[in-house]
Order: C-alpha cells, then sequence, then structure tokens
C-alpha cells in the first residue's frame, strides 16, 4: 500500500476509532497516527489470532484499523485517564 493509502486509511481509522471511544475526535493529525499505529497493532493483533492483517486499502483492513485504533485509545485512556483543561 502507497503512503497516500496508509495516511488515507490512518485518517479515516483513528477518526472513527476516537469517536466511538470518547465521543470526540483527536484532531486531523493524531487522527492520522491514532490509524497508522493502530492498523499496525491491530494487525499484529489479527495475527496473533491467526488471521490476516492488513491487506490493502480494503473494508477488512478499515476494521483491523479500527480495532486496533480503539485498543490504543483504551489503553491510553486507562493510563493516563481524563484530564480537565
Amino acid at each position: 500500500m502507497s503512503i497516500i493509502g496508509w495516511i488515507v486509511l490512518g485518517l479515516i481509522a483513528g477518526f472513527i476509532a476516537s469517536k466511538i471511544v470518547n465521543r470526540s475526535g483527536e484532531g486531523f493529525f493524531m487522527d492520522i497516527v491514532l490509524g497508522i499505529v493502530g492498523a499496525l497493532v491491530g494487525g499484529f493483533v489479527f495475527q496473533s489470532f491467526g488471521a490476516a492483517g492488513i491487506t490493502g486499502f480494503n473494508l477488512y483492513s478499515m476494521v483491523v484499523a479500527v480495532i486496533g485504533a480503539i485498543i490504543l485509545l483504551v489503553i491510553y485512556h486507562a493510563i493516563f485517564g481524563r484530564r480537565a483543561y
């Protein structure tokens, strides 16, 4: 997958995951980073259970990336909690 594909996949997956976990977006660049790292984490988790990881720019890869990003956000909020600004 090209770098543009990773950025687009990351943006969409990060945005969806941040809306699911905390009802507000993390911001444009954080959503991209969250989605890309979430795709890597999701791919690792799926491969650990014997399924395929990221297979390209398709719906299955989007689901893997969103699940990975949700895992990251849940762990982040469990460690650092919600801070009032």
